[in-house]
């Protein structure tokens, strides 16, 4: 966007008391059994503050500076614990459950270390892992996940307004998220369907206690991810009183509550309420979205040996046109790119809950987890020519929902040297479908109008075993998924998705590691593909779509020279076969997928390939003392091909991603952040301007056509930007006070993508015939720019 609007902003500079009642306490625990272990070793790193636990597992720290901690735990046996940032609030103590992980080989008086951003046995490569610390404090990144974890090696993103996920070269479609261990198929609001990603983030990070984030080497009962796993752990409830946080942002405004609802038991409870739709109005949008979203928690302890914990994840989403957008604007370059979108983008609503349970069994020797799970996303769009809402000039009528129901058993155990996960899942899948839209066939607009009802089961096997060798110098860990579902004869053989995989570890000293993976993983096609419908005919990609397959190798260097900076290089390769293959278009589904609307609604084949490689490097320095830093660069390629084509750069293709995310603290509470970013322009197909400007499909489509045949023959200009933050704490007897200014893109950058393509139109708005051709108009290319200033501010009441 050209135009930048001003802000004026207050933050709070007045009045504060101090106060030095913060609290940590929690338990020490085998992570196996939920045993207590007694006598572990708890120290506060720069404090020299340090503690053992009682013969119940307990501790407790008391009469602290509000603020963040390291936390150091370590027991004979075990990996020892390294808690980054751990925050202390003065309104309430900071309940910790450190869960130290055994080592079965592990019988003499050694301590093996497990800093929180080294990786695990399971997972030695392409595994980091964010703070709660880390999220709030983010330049620019808003409290939403999804911008945090742009700053680690291997994610990029569009330069759009959107969170879609471009992991090491994948789509936006190939990622997971899972929430305390239950799947959630989005975390965005607007969410593609048929991808992932949207606009703004749904997770209130005041939930979050750390996140991991795997770009390969997915544990093998995390399935149906191709580039990516989320692993979003929250934290429990305040079990001492009722607390709360009011939080006023920039686009939203929430309020949490966290507390006892009985002796064994706490919850925590979120709703937010966008006030998006102003600020969209006041920078001279064309649409105004509005969401409301809803996060719930509840923990349960049965005894000692079982847990019950409920999770619950909703969202209202609510979008609609400004057409009153171009009126007192003088700048008619910004009012065509405005008329452009008005007539072009449908009016979009949705709405999408999840509800999930975790029950957890230990016993002497491991544990047994079930997993239920609901989640249904319920999808419409609606667009009209020149936005008049009447039958004659409907274009699009599209709704949709997508149900799915799933079991998960897993169980972990000891087996001598070897430490075991195995499990079962199995899901049922519903789809449903109304659409009347129009698809181009040659020169031709045609009316394409079905209604779809689908239902299959889909089911799966995993185990995964990992050990220790060589006096602990060589972790090893080895595993293998099974996947079917009951949608085809072609899908329904588990022998067709067998997934082996195997990772290696090897120390070579204290300090440094070489570690490598190599693995085969196999995903779903979208529900959009599986469930389509054309001219009334069943589903018509029933017989040609398989699981999309892809197998990836990794080998990396890791060197971590404190339990809390880390450093390593990581090269990586991953080959797709049987990708989604658009038989009308004659594309990669792979290049779909970031954008508003639906992906899938068409004819398509498993018969697509591709492949991505590149090299990462990644510096850490969490934060130990007042500084902090993270620098990340990826060199990536990412190429898919038609059958029987050479390959071509995919639209993931970026190329160089560059991260440098640095931090400091000062005295009486005040921290200043600031983050570069830079993101090799991606390529885009030009449109077939002939096609486009052709009357019958003009009068239809409103908008440039693609040529396929020149399919990512152009690039985008490169996009960087650099955001800064500045936060300000105070600590009142019982309550906090947290304010911050954000801005965003703090010199002005302007990203340039491919131009929108219009008509030339006449003082009344109508389109103007080419005098050299009567079956087309006159073109007319409107400059497609963003980038502008974007100031925030935000308050943060914690009591």
């Amino acid at each position: 966007m050209k135009n930048t609007i001003p802000f004026i902003f207050l933050l709070f500079t007045a009045f504060f008391s101090y106060s030095q009642n913060g609290t940590i306490k929690g338990t020490v625990v085998n992570d196996l059994n939920n045993e207590p272990i007694p006598f572990a070793n708890i120290l506060i790193q720069g404090l020299e503050t340090g503690t053992t636990s009682d013969v119940d597992g307990s501790f407790s720290f008391t009469k602290l500076n509000p603020g963040t901690y390291n936390i150091i735990c370590s027991y004979v046996g075990f990996e020892k614990y390294s808690g980054k940032e751990i925050i202390v609030r003065n309104n309430k103590p900071t309940t910790l459950s450190i869960r130290l992980i055994p080592r079965a080989e592990t019988l003499q008086e050694v301590e093996i270390s497990s800093s929180p951003i080294q990786n695990s046995s399971e997972t030695p490569v392409s595994l980091q892992r964010l703070g709660a610390a880390e999220i709030y404090r983010n330049p620019g990144g808003n409290r939403d996940i999804s911008k945090v974890i742009q700053i680690l090696p291997g994610v990029a993103t569009t330069v759009s307004f959107r969170n879609d996920l471009l992991v090491r070269g994948g789509a936006p479609n190939e990622n997971r998220f899972f929430i305390d261990g239950i799947e959630v198929p989005n975390i965005n609001h607007f969410a593609t369907q048929g991808s992932s990603g949207g606009p703004v983030g749904l997770l209130n990070v005041n939930f979050i206690r750390n996140v991991d984030l795997y770009t390969s080497a997915f544990p093998t009962n995390r399935g149906n991810a191709l580039s990516s796993v989320l692993d979003i752990r929250q934290i429990q409830g305040n079990p001492d009183r009722l607390a709360g946080t009011f939080m006023l942002g920039s686009s939203d405004v929430g309020i949490t509550l966290d507390g006892p609802s009985g002796k064994n038991s706490n919850f925590i409870l979120s709703v937010r309420r966008s006030y998006l739709q102003f600020l969209f109005k006041a920078l001279a949008l064309p649409f105004l979205p509005t969401y409301n979203d809803l996060q719930y928690k509840h923990d349960f302890s049965f005894g000692k040996n079982d847990r019950l914990t409920v999770v619950a994840l909703a969202a209202v989403d609510q979008f609609a046109l400004n057409e009153s957008v171009n009126d007192g604007l003088n700048d008619s370059a910004l009012v065509q790119r405005n008329e452009y979108i008005l007539g072009n983008l449908p009016v979009n609503n949705q709405w999408n809950y999840t509800l999930g349970a975790k029950w957890t069994r230990f016993r002497e020797n491991g544990n047994q987890l079930i997993v239920v799970s609901r989640s249904h996303l319920n999808n419409s769009a609606e667009k009209f020519r020149k936005n008049i809402s009447v039958p004659a000039n409907l274009i699009l009528d599209y709704n949709s929902q997508e149900i799915e129901n799933k079991f998960r058993y897993e169980n972990n155990a000891l087996f001598g040297n070897w430490k075991v996960n195995t499990g079962a899942g199995l899901e049922f899948i519903q789809y449903r479908n109304e659409t009347e839209n129009f698809v181009i066939r040659n020169q031709d607009a045609l009316l394409n109008s079905y209604q779809s009802s689908l239902g299959f089961f889909k089911y799966a096997g995993f185990m995964q075993a990992t050990r220790s060798l060589l006096n602990n110098r060589l972790d090893l860990s080895v595993g293998l998924r099974l996947d079917a579902n009951s949608y085809s004869s072609k899908m329904s053989n588990p022998f067709n998705q067998f997934s082996p995989r195997i990772a290696l570890s090897y120390a070579l000293n204290e300090k440094m590691r070489l570690s490598s993976s190599l693995g085969r993983y196999f995903q779903l096609p979208p529900l959009t593909a599986m469930g389509y419908k054309e001219n009334g005919e069943d589903f018509v990609n029933k017989t040609r779509l398989e699981y999309i397959r892809n197998d990836q190798w990794v080998v990396g260097w890791s060197y971590t020279p404190t339990d809390f900076s880390k450093i390593s290089v990581e090269g990586f390769a991953k080959w797709y076969k049987q990708y989604p293959f658009s038989l009308n278009d004659s594309i990669s589904l792979a290049n779909l997928g970031a954008d508003f609307g639906v992906i899938g609604t068409e004819p398509v084949a498993s018969i697509s390939e591709g492949r991505s490689y590149g090299l990462e490097f990644f510096a850490q320095q969490s934060l130990s003392s007042s500084i902090y830093g993270l620098i990340s660069y990826t060199f990536v390629r990412s190429e898919f091909r038609d059958p029987g084509k050479e390959f071509v750069a995919s639209s993931w293709d970026n190329r160089h991603i560059l991260n440098i995310t640095a931090g400091k603290k000062f005295k009486r509470n005040w921290e200043l952040g600031i983050k570069f970013r830079f993101l090799g322009g991606a390529p885009y197909t030009p449109f077939n301007i002939p096609l486009s400007m052709t009357k019958s499909v003009w009068d239809v489509t409103q908008q440039g056509v693609p040529d396929w045949n020149r399919i990512n023959s152009a690039r985008l200009s490169n996009a960087h930007g650099l955001d800064i933050r500045l936060d300000k704490k105070w600590f009142f007897e019982k309550w906090s006070l947290n304010c911050y200014i954000d801005i965003e893109n703090l010199y002005n950058n302007q990203v340039f993508g491919p131009p929108f393509v219009d008509v030339e139109r006449d003082n009344a708005g109508n389109p103007i015939e080419n005098p050299n051709n009567t079956n087309q108009y006159l073109p007319r290319f409107i400059e497609n720019s963003s980038g502008t200033v974007l100031p925030s501010i935000g308050v943060m009441v914690e009591w």
